[in-house]
């Protein structure tokens, strides 16, 4: 049984935004790795109040090579979680044979998949601005409190603001628009698959994942759904987020694959 877990956090959160599920996972007895993208790591407030111009520059393909690379240093192949972007992260490395199962809460739009209404509204002030492909763009404190985590409770939404939000990149929703790597449906290597959507979800619609799915269970390997009713985008961290934590480790576990970790100086 593998023994270790990697959470792939998605846009505008970084490594912090983990917190919970890694330390609930590691006094399971597991090793847990929240690999930030590049140049985002740190406390989300220092990164708010000084974005790295850096971080503009970075996009899907070397978010995905990144991971990759952390992946193929490990001793055994990963359990891969993924939220939102990181959903489809863990799309393209489970395609590439990497990680001994995969679960894709509540996905980003992945390449092939029909872009949702209510994903289409909240990626609008990125892709309504035509200089956004270039900068690094702030989330606003509105926005969480009435699209991302609308369902949190009103009275912890600003702390949870001010704990995990970041800055991210325009590229990465660009960039994601004109998908820089096609998944292929029918791939025999993939490793068995889990979508998670939330039925109040306004950035990434049950509908849109539940068409990712659908896309997905043209491969051979195992490929499930389940949707939790009432929980938004922010599930991983709203109330009753350990339900989810528990749910999706437990499948994995029982699903999992022997996996592939070649190491990278020895990969094909």
């Amino acid at each position: 049984m593998t023994k270790t877990i990697m959470l792939i956090h998605g846009a505008w959160l970084n490594s912090k935004g983990w917190e919970n599920w890694k330390a609930r996972y590691e006094a399971k007895g597991f090793t847990v790795h929240t690999p930030d993208w590049p140049h985002d790591e740190g406390e989300p407030a220092d990164l708010r109040a000084n974005p790295r111009k850096i971080l503009a520059k970075v996009g899907p393909k070397q978010i995905v090579a990144s991971l990759e690379e952390k992946i193929r240093a490990l001793p055994e192949a990963p359990i891969l979680i993924g939220h939102s972007a990181g959903g489809v992260w863990t799309q393209y490395l489970l395609q590439r044979g990497l990680g001994a199962a995969g679960v894709a809460i509540d996905p980003a739009p992945a390449p092939g998949v029909p872009l949702g209404f209510n994903a289409a509204m909240s990626a609008g002030f990125v892709l309504f601005d035509p200089l956004a492909y270039g900068k690094v763009i702030q989330m606003s404190r509105k926005f969480f409190k009435t699209r991302f985590a609308q369902a949190l409770p009103e009275e912890m939404k600003d702390d949870h603001y001010d704990r995990y939000i970041v800055p991210t990149a325009g590229k990465v929703y660009w960039d994601g628009i004109l998908a820089p790597e096609k998944l292929v449906w029918k791939n025999p290597k993939r490793p068995p698959l889990l979508l998670i959507a939330g039925g109040r979800d306004l950035i990434a619609d049950a509908s849109m994942t539940k068409a990712n799915y659908k896309a997905q269970k043209k491969a051979p390997s195992l490929t499930e759904f389940k949707l939790y009713p009432d929980r938004s985008h922010w599930t991983c961290a709203e109330p009753g987020w350990e339900e989810v934590a528990d749910f999706a480790l437990d499948w994995a576990l029982k699903n999992k694959s022997n996996g592939n970790v070649t190491p990278i100086g020895r990969a094909a």
